[in-house]
């Protein structure tokens, strides 16, 4: 049976001003004509029409939902609209194991990482006790990506916009991770809030960061025998060096380069580094990326022709230092991906606040700042595969 034919169940319009703990119905009615309502489990659900345009009504109508405790929806069932209010729910509902389960491999996947790449001392076969050794990349790594999702979290909560914690990706690359995600579920209330959720996670992260790139260098650096240096000269990878990490190392006095091939630096700048490439990564204005957010809340609309011109720019750049630099496509093959990867964001749309008010002038100009301190982090070349 479609539902269409399904009697709709539930009170009259008569029976009660309000459903539920739904807001007035009175408060409704001024700005969406109601005809019919139900309950649907947790939901509050309203057949009608908007007495004004539908974006203008949703306007309208989410602050009072809001107040409710609700999260309003407008959508389309079967020619009808239907306004949709679901609780808002800001707490962790039971024990969050899928968090802690992802953590965990984390946790594993860059201890292991840890062990092969960056301390050539810890052998990462030798058994759990054996990789326990690299828990400073380790602890490094989660820290400013653990931060970095934290922050988002955090103005996430503040603003009223149900969130998840973090999701660590375990993937065995150099680093360990591919990173953490937050997923957001509902509309974002205004552009302050789309601002402000979204610049959280860069500038949390990057204050991670820099804390954990001065406690690296203050650090011991690591040997490396001699047959492991004769191997990397024949073949391995080298990374980039981040401005931003080269202004730190010159502030506080610490050598971050070295002319004994056989020393390098504490594996936990490396987790610095990681900090550094991540906020930069983010940072790109493009989709629902953290910079795509930040830009969209700054310009509105006009953020949709600058994602519309970033995978040109990720793709010029790697044909630049393919044709130019004479670097091969194992270098340049990670802003080949993300040129795809910004191709799809772009296409996907960035994030449609319910209210579409501009931003103060400080906000404007801590995005300005933001932007100028992700700069810091690029690196044209962050792993250079040498062959």
């Amino acid at each position: 049976m479609d539902d269409a034919d399904v009697p709709r169940v539930g009170p009259s319009i008569g029976d009660d001003p309000s459903l539920g703990d739904g807001p007035p119905l009175e408060r409704i009615e001024s700005v969406f004509r109601v005809y019919e309502m139900r309950a649907e489990d947790d939901q509050l659900v309203y057949y009608g029409d908007p007495r004004t345009n539908p974006e203008r009504a949703m306007e309208e109508l989410w602050p009072i939902f809001r107040e409710a405790g609700y999260d309003p929806q407008l959508t389309m069932r079967h020619g009808e609209y239907v306004l949709v209010a679901e609780p808002i729910s800001l707490g962790i509902d039971g024990i969050p194991w899928t968090n802690i389960l992802l953590l965990c491999a984390t946790i594993c996947s860059t201890l292991f990482v840890g062990a092969f790449w960056w301390y050539p001392g810890i052998d990462p076969f030798g058994g759990p006790i054996e990789i326990l050794g690299a828990w400073p990349f380790s602890a490094a790594v989660l820290t400013v990506l653990g931060v970095h999702e934290l922050g988002h979290y955090a103005l996430s909560r503040y603003h009223q916009v149900d969130a998840s914690l973090p999701y660590f990706i375990p993937v065995p690359t150099i680093i360990g991770t591919m990173g953490a995600v937050i997923k957001l579920k509902g509309r974002m209330p205004n552009r302050k809030a789309l601002f402000d959720i979204g610049i959280a996670g860069p500038l949390a992260g990057l204050a991670a960061t820099v804390a954990i790139a001065v406690v690296g260098l203050h650090l011991p650096p690591v040997t490396i025998p001699e047959p492991v240096v004769q191997q990397a000269e024949e073949g391995g990878f080298r990374l980039g060096i981040p401005p931003m990490l080269e202004l730190i190392a010159v502030a506080i006095d610490q050598p971050l380069y070295g002319d004994d091939p056989t020393r390098n630096v504490n594996p936990v700048v490396i987790g610095a580094w990681v900090g550094m490439f991540v906020t930069f990564l983010n940072l790109i204005p493009v989709g629902q990326l953290d910079g795509g957010h930040i830009l969209r809340a700054m310009i509105g609309d006009l953020h949709e022709t600058v994602s519309a011109l970033v995978p040109g720019a990720l793709f010029a750049l790697a044909g630049y230092l393919y044709y130019i630099d004479g670097y091969g496509l194992q270098t340049i093959f990670i802003w080949i991906l993300w040129g795809f990867l910004a191709t799809l964001l772009a296409s996907a749309g960035g994030a449609q606040p319910v209210t579409d008010e501009r931003l103060g002038t400080w906000r404007q100009l801590l995005g300005v700042v933001t932007f100028g301190l992700g700069l810091l982090c690029f690196m044209p070349v962050p792993l250079e595969v040498i062959q």
